[in-house]
């Protein structure tokens, strides 16, 4: 089941000056952005960037205060009995009924998006085998895994054919194993046509799934591009070394601070890295420096940059912080309810 299936027609979402706050905390603050008709669009940002309130006013079940958001053309706010049929909303906990079986739980929902009893449980039962619970579909859901509960409620979104899916940290908490198969699960859905809005705190997770990615920090756009784009920011390559002992994280810091543009330093992993654009002639300066200053590393190398120097260079604390950290860092430069 894809997209196209709930109609053939693509639908684009597409949000402008979306602000919104809750008392003196401004959530949004003007945010604007296109996810387009079998694309992933990943939204990055720490906890409290905005998110998830984004993505509620999208499913409808949140009004902006300033700003308008847009699905297939048609106004959340205005249209929003009409925009509602067009989008799976996955949360980011599952919300399946304990007390129902798996099967029960699926035919429900298709029961309640008004597909009939018959059409309910010809889709659940191919929804079950998609998300590899065909044999577990007649226990109790109370009885399922964190991983089996999260295939079932994006089962579950899926189950009204919607041809935009907006997904709000669905892999939180699950094992290597149990992502990657939604990872799986969700470039087939974007392949066929849907139209995918992902957040995340998974750096991996961005690189992995997303056509484009909009970095969120304190309800603003901080940046907006391809992986690929975003990782070129930092010059193509970097210089990354690790300091782990006691004292020689901020001594090696101290060191090579000022060396190239963009210096990102992560404490929490005893990590330090620096934009490379000469390549090895930055790894001699990065070695001129340590040696110099006496600051021993454990390791150091050049390697591509990855999305996580990017968030760090970009926002100045990691995917998972509620707002600026504390270490240094230089730079110079369900689906909706029906």
């Amino acid at each position: 089941m894809t997209g196209s299936d709930a109609g053939g027609t693509p639908v684009t979402v597409e949000v402008s000056g979306l602000a919104k706050s809750f008392g003196a905390t401004r959530a949004l603050a003007g945010v604007d952005l296109i996810a387009e008709p079998g694309r992933v669009l990943a939204l990055l940002g720490p906890n409290g960037a905005g998110k998830t309130t984004l993505v509620r006013i999208i499913a409808t079940l949140l009004r902006p205060d300033a700003g308008s958001a847009r699905v297939g053309g048609l106004d959340v706010v205005a249209d929003a009995a009409a925009v509602r049929p067009l989008i799976g909303l996955t949360g980011q906990f599952a919300a399946i009924d304990a007390l129902l079986t798996g099967r029960e739980n699926l035919e429900m929902v298709g029961e309640l998006c008004q597909l009939g009893r018959a059409e309910a449980r010809r889709r659940a039962a191919g929804l079950l085998a998609r998300v590899s619970l065909g044999d577990a579909a007649d226990r109790l859901a109370r009885t399922y895994s964190g991983g089996m509960r999260r295939r079932l409620d994006l089962a579950a979104s899926l189950i009204a054919c919607p041809p935009v899916l907006v997904l709000d940290e669905p892999t939180t908490g699950l094992d290597p194993r149990t992502r990657a198969e939604l990872w799986t699960m969700i470039a087939g859905l974007a392949a066929g046509g849907t139209t995918v809005l992902l957040t995340t705190q998974y750096l991996e997770e961005a690189d992995r799934l997303a056509h484009r990615v909009v970095v969120l920090d304190h309800g603003r756009v901080a940046a907006e591009g391809t992986p690929a784009d975003l990782k070129a920011r930092l010059g193509g390559t970097v210089v990354e070394l690790h300091a782990s002992a006691p004292g020689s994280f901020d001594a090696a810091l101290a060191a090579i601070g000022a060396v190239g543009d963009g210096a990102a330093a992560d404490p929490d992993r005893g990590r330090i890295s620096v934009p490379a654009p000469d390549g090895a002639a930055t790894l001699r300066a990065v070695l001129d420096r340590l040696e110099a200053a006496d600051a021993a590393v454990e390791d150091i190398g050049l390697r591509q940059p990855s999305l996580d120097e990017v968030f760090l260079a970009l926002t100045g604390h990691g995917a998972d912080a509620p707002g600026p950290a504390p270490a240094p860092r230089r730079d110079t430069s369900r689906r909706s309810r029906r």
